[in-house]
């Protein structure tokens, strides 16, 4: 039998006018500002307007490291939403938007998989509502106005050796990571060296998705640090007068995006930083919605839960007031057998042993969130070629670590295949257990909160920083910016920063190569090993194989 590739399922979808699955969230049609007929955003006056309502439960799900052989985090997400609401639940689901990038590089689509995907799936891994261009545009003003304000004279003497604010695009082009600007003499202002990161990487992305309003959004550009003086004192975007423009390219983006899955169930889709190299998570204005509209929202983070889970729960919800209810951690039996050394190309073969053997992978991220104080089960990815004994592994491990594996068939079956993970999750959430705390205080020193991540997450022997960055840390500290949280920039692929070094490794270091202060998002960038803030396209790209077909429809995405 031929199986539909995603983009034929998603084209196949029954949609619903976009204010009828507004309806279910009791959001009316007034409040919502269309975007066609599959997409709305959700007006601010509606989100005032709500926030009195008591919050529903907050389920995070995560996953294990990436691995070439797939986990289908963000699948699991939108399986799991309907499988909610097809036991008779309230549920909203919250997800990242898309970036170019990754689209055209190597994954070909964020949107699920399967028969539990949100639709309008092409709109939404291209572009969408407009968001990205919004903040591409907002991040690439701001970098006009400094070096406008450097060629009309410096008034606020500004050190051009010492200019921080890079300039950001929303595609993968490693060739310009470092670049030298303004050469062609002095019409074109003053030379100096800089660079381009990927959108999604960018602190006006950060600030977008942890802002809770216009205002605050507009508190929190005009905090950015865009360069230093040669007292080394900070210039600030509102020193710029840069904040008032850039919050006006984002009013529209600010609005969470509504959407819906294949089975024509809410989801919230708004914001999309990384979370190797920055805080993985949807926006707080969106999951906080979403809370007072239905009983459970599922939400996820980005990459393995030592990057995304973490991110969320030291860095999200320290800042938004939240607390999970119950962490969905996905895993797959081809994952496993990779972590226990067997190769791509022989995953079809049954191997009981190397999934054994690559389950402590697994088991780490399980001991990892149960540090955060919030219970955790396993939902284990169903692929066609999974035997009965390697699954029967996998749950034999995960009942040892003091948890649950449960068997889920979403991809293939839609809601009908994830109905014992959506009963269970519901169980737990409903209990109230969850004894949420963050991984460290506000008040712990910089350093040592980077020392308690490598150490209690990575479990790293130690973190190695040279005294630059060491004084560059302490500095910040001295200006007051001590209590923020840490955001970790490194590769998804391992626990350590090799990203070749799989399963569950110990005696490592975690090298830091450069720290950057986020001011206005509110946490500390440690930038670690070889990750880069601006990805280059693989060998051969996805955009390759991405077209229009004989009809004018797009194929290649996925």
């Amino acid at each position: 039998m031929t199986v539909k590739s995603d983009i034929e399922i998603a084209r196949a979808a029954q949609k619903l006018p976009i204010q009828e699955i507004g309806a279910r969230l009791g959001i009316g049609a007034a409040d919502l500002v269309p975007y066609g007929h599959d997409k709305a955003k959700v007006g601010q006056h509606f989100i005032d307007g709500v926030q009195d309502r008591p919050d529903g439960k907050l389920i995070l799900v995560t996953a294990i490291n990436p691995t070439p052989a797939g986990e289908g985090k963000t699948t699991t997400t939108v399986g799991l939403g309907d499988g909610l609401n097809r036991i008779g639940r309230k549920a909203a689901i919250c997800i990242r938007e898309a970036s170019l990038g990754p689209c055209f590089g190597m994954k070909g689509g964020a949107a699920g998989g399967g028969h539990a995907q949100v639709v309008p799936m092409e709109d939404m891994n291209l572009h969408f509502t407009g968001d990205f261009h919004a903040i591409t545009s907002a991040h690439n003003l701001l970098a006009a106005m400094i070096d406008n304000h450097i060629y009309w004279g410096n008034a606020l003497e500004i050190d051009a050796r010492r200019v921080v604010w890079r300039r950001v695009m929303d595609m993968n082009d490693r060739a310009l990571r470092d670049v030298v600007s303004s050469l062609g003499g002095v019409a074109n202002g003053f030379p100096r060296q800089t660079g381009f990161d990927i959108t999604v990487a960018s602190e006006v992305m950060a600030i977008l998705c942890l802002a809770t309003s216009l205002s605050d959004l507009q508190d929190r550009l005009g905090r950015i640090i865009v360069a230093y003086r040669r007292d080394r004192t900070p210039v600030y975007a509102s020193d710029l007068k840069a904040d008032g423009a850039m919050t006006v390219l984002l009013k529209d983006a600010m609005q969470p995006n509504l959407v819906q899955t294949l089975e024509n169930n809410p989801a919230f889709v708004h914001g999309g930083p990384f979370a190797n190299i920055a805080h993985g998570c949807n926006s707080v204005i969106a999951t906080t919605t979403a809370l007072k509209c239905a009983d459970y929202v599922v939400t996820e983070a980005g990459f393995g839960a030592d990057l995304g889970a973490e991110k969320f729960m030291n860095i999200k919800c320290r800042k938004a007031g939240l607390a999970p209810d119950c962490v969905v951690l996905v895993a797959t039996v081809r994952a496993m057998k990779m972590n226990g050394g067997v190769a791509k190309g022989d995953l079809a073969a049954e191997d009981v042993e190397a999934v054994r053997r690559g389950c402590p992978n697994l088991g780490r991220h399980i001991a990892n969130v149960k540090q955060f104080g919030v219970p955790v089960v396993v939902a284990v990815n169903h692929f066609t070629g999974d035997t009965e004994a390697e699954i029967a592994a996998v749950q034999a491990y995960v009942a040892e670590q003091g948890s649950e594996a449960i068997l889920c068939r979403h991809w293939a079956e839609g809601s009908a295949g994830i109905d014992d993970l959506a009963r269970r999750v519901a169980e737990i959430a409903d209990a109230g257990q969850s004894q949420f705390a963050p991984l460290y205080p506000d008040d712990m020193p910089l350093f040592e909160k980077i020392e308690r991540i490598a150490k209690r997450i990575y479990r790293a022997d130690q973190v190695i920083a040279d005294q630059k960055i060491r004084s560059q840390l302490h500095e910040w500290e001295e200006a007051g910016y001590g209590r923020l949280p840490i955001c970790m920039a490194k590769t998804q692929y391992s626990f350590s920063t090799d990203p070749t070094l799989r399963g569950a490794p110990t005696g490592h270091d975690v090298p830091i190569r450069e720290v950057r202060l986020s001011a206005g998002a509110g946490f500390v960038v440690v930038i670690c090993g070889e990750i880069m803030t601006m990805p280059g396209l693989p060998r051969v790209p996805s955009a390759e194989a991405i077209m229009l077909n004989d009809a004018g429809q797009i194929e290649g995405l996925f």
